[in-house]
């Protein structure tokens, strides 16, 4: 028996998130005496997998699945699990994923937690934590059912290497015509060097920067910290960034290690997707924006002055250190 990684991947690269998951099933296969087998889709080189733990990798090569495609995905989902005997199939908490659990759910006839963050509280019964209420709130959640589905909060569990070897296998599941009833028509992709599902720090930017002509700021920033760009929605409304880096509730909902936001006065649906980001700085020149009552370091001033002043210092400390 094993537990079962749906392992993202981008591009032919595996996504920091398949790494994580990696690492979370390995310390629970360590735990129940399971192995763990990861599912790939489109992957030429998976040897990566096998540094997190993974021992078997399912190898899924078809052109179909060049754009993700929640059916045809959740089938090839499916059909691993049935393959593998798996009563345990593992997720990430992605946009793409997040409409991918549930449909794998329904197929196996299991129950699905989302949001998880940690290890299971107990496996008999079994009970995990989870964010709740828009990351405000935790609970524990019992799941009975034979075969669960989880999905593992971005930056929850960690990435831990274990080193061993993977054993390769090609994988051709069933996909029928009907799993592709949603056509891909294009793919939006963020202009930023770092991707904000992979991104451990995001500078974000709202209206206080006062025009997409004053960017510049925010992607000099997020350079010297490696960083991912994002903004509020409204910036994404007005068409000064692409909808790919709003983030937010309705937008792409983060958890970082640091999000930075600048500009950005905080309304709730925006500070209820970024919630879960370990270390909230806001810089805003308004002393009663909503954001400084969820911010773990609050800075009250001209973003046009101390933008370029922050990322001298930084420059200046990466050279030192360098």
């Amino acid at each position: 028996m094993s537990i079962l990684i749906y392992a993202e991947s981008a591009e032919g690269k595996f996504k920091k998130v398949a790494f994580e998951l990696a690492s979370y099933a390995k310390k629970i296969a360590e735990t129940t005496g399971q192995t763990v087998t990861a599912l790939t889709i489109n992957i030429s080189d998976v040897s990566e997998l096998s540094k997190y733990g993974v021992d078997k990798v399912l190898k899924v090569t078809n052109d179909k699945l060049a754009n993700f495609t929640a059916k045809a995905y959740a089938d090839a989902v499916k059909q691993a699990a049935e393959k593998e005997s798996a009563k345990l199939i593992l997720l990430s908490s992605s946009t793409d994923s997040l409409y991918l659990a549930p449909l794998v759910s329904v197929a196996l006839n299991a129950g699905f937690a989302s949001n998880v963050v940690g290890l299971p509280v107990s496996m008999s019964p079994f009970q995990v934590k989870r964010n709740a209420f828009s990351n405000k709130a935790f609970n524990i959640t019992e799941i009975s059912s034979d075969v669960k589905v989880l999905c593992l909060g971005k930056n929850s569990y960690g990435i831990f290497e274990n080193a061993g070897t993977a054993a390769a296998e090609d994988f051709a599941p069933s996909i029928s015509d009907a799993d592709f009833g949603v056509k891909v028509q294009s793919v939006e992709k963020g202009s930023g060097k770092v991707t904000i599902a992979d991104a451990d720090v995001v500078v974000s930017g709202g209206r206080g920067l006062k025009g997409p002509e004053n960017w510049g700021m925010i992607e000099d920033l997020a350079a010297v910290l490696g960083a991912a760009t994002a903004c509020s929605k409204p910036v994404s409304d007005l068409g000064w960034r692409p909808h790919s880096e709003h983030v937010g509730q309705t937008g792409k909902p983060v958890a970082t290690n640091l999000y930075i936001a600048v500009g950005i006065s905080g309304a709730i649906q925006h500070i209820a997707g970024i919630n879960s980001s370990k270390v909230k700085v806001v810089i805003n020149a308004d002393a009663d924006a909503p954001f400084f009552k969820v911010a773990d370091y609050g800075i009250v001033g001209d973003a046009f002055e101390i933008l370029p002043k922050l990322t001298e210092k930084l420059k200046a400390f990466k050279a030192q250190n360098s």
